[in-house]
């Protein structure tokens, strides 16, 4: 049997992250992952090449949006072999500095998949089916999650879940994709600008419900341009696969029935957490219903020298939300006063137009009858948005009526998933509208709307006419 200070599972963003601040800190840390490299789902199979398959789109459409500010290029010429090698390079650079930083760290990486025996000794399967047993003092969970499957569908080649559309195995005619949450919308939105006919089927009545409408509306505006079809309050009843695709049968919320036939599936009905194999049953770690592990804030489980972090905790699943977990327990393992107590994590779906939020939205300040005054600034008065020729955009402050304190912060446009984090050190730090007007942002900029919005909380935004009541 061999040990280790602190053993972490999983090497993604919150794993990896965890390891490298307490190697920073000091302790002896042995990691374990099911794959050689580190990364994750995020960098290997989720956030990296999806933005790299979004970037790809997005430079097919400004090609060709191009000719209303009158530059003409030809028709793109996709070579799906050299997209896919260059997003797998991006993901083999990212990966490599990861195995290199934790090599200079000292990071012990120990490739298999474990299991626990008991609250202070692991079970390591390896590759080769060989067992290691490893005893420790502290442990951070860092599993993640997978994508959820559905149980009705056949099995297919013709069937993908995310993982599948990102290694973008080629770029079908049509493509169902089954959920419309960011996941959905973003592949199915990269593919899309790829050349696919793609429609969306969602069994809620509207697309990005957990958005402000007013936002949202403008996203969903380009998107009902981009798919060929959007199909809300609908249920699959069933798929078979046929000669020339699956057949899918769906069901709308009046009972109407009705069939179509698609080369792909895109299944992106959402993840579950990865803890049934751990072995929690040796332990005190209860798993929720939804087999979530809970945790207080500052990580720790039942089993107080076990933490965890990332998917496998209730909230939102995130890379930055598991990263931000990580450097808490790290912190706390290292014997430091460290607490999990975010007032917001920002949300962003980068489709096109990207749209980001944060905070309270002003449907739940307003379901909750706090007193909030609500300004809006829209693109189309942005000198910047308007030479990017980029005017689908607004920026949204909710702030609460008699302090001014920000409560919530939204933005739809080119980009917004850059310009969310000033809303998001506004609300952490308690900031005031005040505060954002009285900053002189740089002119001219798409963050400049910030400063723009605020001043539209005082009465008087400068390239507005601001409405009489």
């Amino acid at each position: 049997m061999s040990s280790t200070q602190v053993v972490v599972i999983g090497g993604g963003p919150g794993g990896y992250t965890a390891a490298f601040r307490m190697a920073d800190l000091g302790l002896s840390v042995t990691l374990i992952d099911q794959d050689q490299a580190l990364g994750g789902v995020c960098l290997k199979k989720g956030c990296i090449p999806s933005k790299a398959l979004l970037h790809a789109g997005k430079t097919i459409h400004d090609a060709s949006a191009a000719k209303s500010i009158g530059i003409e290029f030809q028709e793109p010429v996709l070579n799906i072999d050299k997209l896919r090698s260059w997003k797998d390079g991006v993901v083999a650079k990212l990966t490599n500095g990861l195995g290199q930083l934790a090599k200079a760290r000292k990071v012990t990486c120990i490739q298999g998949n474990a299991r626990f025996i008991n609250a202070t000794t692991l079970e390591i399967k390896k590759p080769d089916s060989s067992l290691e047993t490893l005893a420790f003092e502290k442990a951070v969970i860092a599993t993640g999650s997978s994508p959820i499957k559905l149980p009705f569908l056949p099995e297919t080649d013709r069937i993908w879940d995310s993982t599948k559309a990102l290694e973008l195995p080629y770029v079908p005619g049509t493509i169902l994709v089954v959920g419309g949450g960011y996941i959905g919308l973003e592949l199915g939105s990269a593919y899309a600008a790829l050349g696919s006919k793609v429609s969306v089927v969602e069994t809620l009545p509207a697309l990005l419900s957990s958005a402000d409408k007013d936002l949202a509306d403008i996203l969903l505006r380009k998107l009902k341009k981009t798919f060929r079809a959007i199909m809300t309050g609908t249920t699959i009843l069933k798929a078979d696969v046929g000669d020339h695709g699956v057949i899918v049968t769906f069901q709308d919320d009046q009972k109407k029935e009705w069939s179509e036939t698609y080369d792909t599936l895109l299944v992106s009905v959402g993840r579950t957490p990865n803890t049934k194999e751990l072995g929690l049953g040796n332990t005190k770690i209860e798993l929720t219903e939804k087999d979530f592990i809970e945790v207080n804030d500052h990580c720790q489980t039942d089993e107080k020298n076990i933490f965890a972090i990332g998917d496998v905790t209730s909230g939102p699943l995130l890379a930055h939300k598991a990263s931000a977990q990580a450097k808490v327990s790290a912190e706390v393992i290292a014997g430091h006063d460290k607490a999990y107590e975010p007032v917001c994590i920002p949300a962003v779906i980068f489709t096109d137009p990207e749209l980001a939020w944060c905070g309270m939205t002003e449907q739940e300040a307003r379901a909750q009858n706090i007193d909030i005054t609500v300004s809006k600034f829209p693109w189309a008065a942005s000198g910047r948005a308007l030479t990017l020729d980029r005017t689908d955009g607004m920026t949204k402050i909710i702030a609460h009526a008699s302090t001014g304190k920000i409560l919530g912060v939204g933005i739809v446009g080119v980009g917004a998933g850059e310009l969310i984090a000033e809303g998001a050190l506004a609300i952490e730090n308690g900031l005031k509208t005040q505060d954002i007007e009285a900053a002189i942002h740089p002119h001219p900029t798409l963050s400049e709307t910030w400063m723009e919005t605020a001043e539209g909380l005082f009465g008087y935004p400068t390239h507005l006419l601001k409405q009489k009541k």
